[in-house]
């Protein structure tokens, strides 16, 4: 079903690397607002998804963007993530562990950094594959706008072309999916930055 669309919000979307920390006096919270996945090409074989959302971070902006760009941060907030490593200046390799339906694979694959405005936001793509179960691949615009002395705006777009037997499951189960990993990346990623600011 080509262009096929379901619901909407306004947003931008994020993963991330580089290597700071944040500073221990910070105190931070994590308010996350609905995320919206849509369908925008439906074929046997592949799909093509549109993920946007918005998150209001109780830290600086500074502070957002370095826990976004720390490689170890970003592998204990992504889902299924087992390994994050840096290959060269804004290029990092993966291995991921996701179940999708009945389906559950190791996709191992590679991650990119492009558009760098620190600390403002960038560009990410990546590409996955696994093995039978199909391949993803897909970039993700993030931006991060001050909201006052100590909160950040964090706006993501993503687009995400899935293919092989995950494609196959259907439109349904692909978007409550997306939804549901962006939601436990963001959850991680609040609880993590705010366990190393009370260290």
């Amino acid at each position: 079903m080509p262009g096929a669309r379901l619901g909407m919000t306004p947003a931008g979307q994020v993963v991330h690397e580089i290597q700071k920390r944040a500073p221990l006096h910070v105190s931070i919270t994590l308010r996350s607002l609905p995320c919206d996945a849509h369908i925008i090409q439906d074929g046997r074989d592949s799909m093509a998804l549109l993920i946007e959302g918005e998150e209001r971070i109780t830290a600086p902006v500074q502070v957002v963007w370095d826990a976004l760009n720390d490689p170890a941060i970003l592998q204990q907030c992504i889902p299924g993530c087992q390994s994050l490593t840096l290959t060269d200046a804004g290029a990092m390799e993966a291995t991921v562990v996701l179940k999708v339906g009945p389906i559950k694979a190791t996709f191992a694959g590679s991650v990119a950094l492009t558009n760098l405005d620190p600390p403002n936001g960038y560009t990410i793509q990546g590409e996955g594959k696994g093995g039978v179960a199909g391949f993803a691949k897909g970039g993700a615009d993030v931006v991060l706008i001050p909201d006052g002395p100590e909160h950040t705006l964090l706006r993501y777009t993503a687009k995400a072309d899935v293919g092989g037997k995950i494609a196959q499951l259907g439109s349904r189960l692909m978007m409550s999916t997306a939804k549901k990993l962006s939601g436990e990346f963001f959850s991680a990623l609040g609880r993590t930055i705010s366990a190393d600011a009370d260290r």
